[in-house]
């Protein structure tokens, strides 16, 4: 339902900027207009006499094994932006066992929906990347979901892999999600270009702090980051203010490819600044502003506020402090009215108190969207490949092993044509061993490296 929310603030956004209502590049990127008086749908392109929008359909597939979710989205007020022909369901779920959602129900679903991947990429003018969102706790999510990602690898191989993934709290109620996913995690690390792991926990925290804030401070209508609205049927749920901060942050990492800015970042960038060795190609993001700023005639301070607070505990996706590890690198996609010399002069500020690793001392990537998020004058969104992220990956491994040392509900997944024990062994030593990878450079802060001379000439 983050993903259902994303496409709502999407379209938000970009009504709030072309008050023309004609189909623009920016409105181009994400959604095709269609024309629906055709049996076959005919796709209108951009500036072909500069047409007025007719049906904007979002360039997406929606896969769940269930039909519950997909049928709200249908029956709500997006029902018509997504086409029908891609949305792929099932009936009876997938029980909360990862080896249900990859082994039986992706190779039962494989061509369908390899054909509904294969007609939405063919609709693009320009094939950036594929991103793909799903939960790690559940069956479908964490199964499905890396199944299609290994669906991508094989099919289309020089196109860039993102994944946000949701992961479980401690208290999740599916007993099984440990299982998941770490089952789930060996396919990430394998097979993904880049993922952003948000947890359940640190969603939940940034929720009350919202919640609480509105309620204490005049928040101007319309803002993208407390709104209420964001139900499927457009009543509020118990989620949707969690799925509202991750809608917001898709929205501001998809902001350079959606408008235009000073410092446009192409997605694919984030990849090759931030991802210095294969497998260590999980980011940390934090979200600055997490509720709306009351005064648009903000103070200096106000900006450098909010530099300071992403990268803060508070405002990390993840339950981890960044200050207290080591960066690999960092990329700050900002938003709005702000100049490029402030940005600038806020990675000055910063740089003494954050520790970067010894050959990556300016390992810096920023990014500046001149148009800002809905009713906010700016925002900012780090992402930082940083040594913190170990701690999630190890109380992940603690949390499998309570189940693991007992081979407690193991019997579930060895049923499943395919399974074997082999894989939760094969997948706990990649955790374990993607763990230690942090760990280790992590051990080398504070020490001090001299610098190679380039070059030597024998005497």
């Amino acid at each position: 339902q983050i993903g259902c929310r994303f496409w709502d603030l999407a379209l938000r956004e970009h009504a709030s900027t072309n008050k023309s209502g004609t189909f623009d590049e920016p409105l181009s990127s994400f959604f095709r207009n269609v024309d629906a008086r055709y049996s076959e749908p005919l796709d209108i392109p951009v500036g072909w006499g500069r047409e007025k929008i007719c049906n904007l359909k979002a360039r997406a597939v929606l896969v769940d094994m269930e039909e519950g979710v997909v049928s709200e989205i249908l029956k709500g007020p997006l029902g018509d932006v997504f086409d029908h022909r891609q949305l792929i369901t099932g009936v009876s779920g997938c029980g909360n066992n990862w080896a249900v959602g990859h082994m039986m129900y992706g190779s039962m679903y494989r061509e369908q929906i390899s054909e509904a991947i294969r007609r939405t990429a063919e609709m693009c003018d320009c094939l950036q990347c594929f991103f793909t969102l799903h939960s790690m706790g559940g069956g479908t999510g964490s199964g499905v979901g890396t199944f299609i990602l290994n669906l991508l690898e094989e099919e289309y191989p020089e196109v860039y892999r993102f994944t946000t993934a949701v992961y479980p709290s401690a208290e999740d109620d599916v007993i099984t999600s440990p299982y998941n996913s770490v089952l789930a995690m060996h396919q990430l690390t394998e097979h993904a270009d880049c993922v952003l792991p948000i947890e359940n926990q640190a969603s939940t925290q940034q929720t009350s702090k919202t919640s609480k804030i509105s309620s204490t401070s005049k928040v101007k209508g319309g803002s993208t980051v407390t709104s209420d609205m964001g139900g499927i049927k457009g009543q509020e749920k118990p989620f949707d203010k969690m799925n509202n901060i991750v809608a917001n942050l898709l929205l501001n990492l998809t902001s350079s490819s959606r408008f235009e800015g000073a410092l446009n970042v192409d997605l694919n960038e984030i990849t090759m600044n931030l991802v210095p060795f294969p497998k260590l190609h999980y980011l940390v993001s934090s979200l600055s502003p997490l509720y709306h700023l009351a005064d648009v005639s903000l103070p200096l301070r106000k900006l450098d506020q909010m530099f300071s607070d992403a990268f803060t505990k508070e405002y990390q996706l993840i339950s981890a402090d960044p200050r207290h590890s080591l960066y690999l690198a960092c990329a700050l996609m900002v938003r709005g009215n702000v100049a490029v010399s402030d940005i600038r002069r806020n990675i000055d500020r910063l740089k003494p108190s954050l520790q970067f690793i010894h050959w990556n001392q300016e390992g810096w990537k920023t990014g500046l969207c001149s148009v800002p998020p809905v009713g906010q004058p700016y925002s900012l969104l780090a992402l930082a490949n940083n040594s913190c992220i170990r701690h999630t990956f190890t109380n992940l491994r603690d949390r499998f092993h309570k189940l693991y040392k007992r081979k407690a509900h193991l019997h579930h997944y060895t049923n499943v044509d395919g399974m074997e024990v082999a894989q939760f062994s094969q997948a706990l030593e990649s955790l374990t061993g993607l763990a230690k990878e942090y760990e280790q450079l992590e051990s080398t802060m504070g020490m001090v490296h001299e610098g190679a001379p380039r070059l030597q000439v024998a005497s």
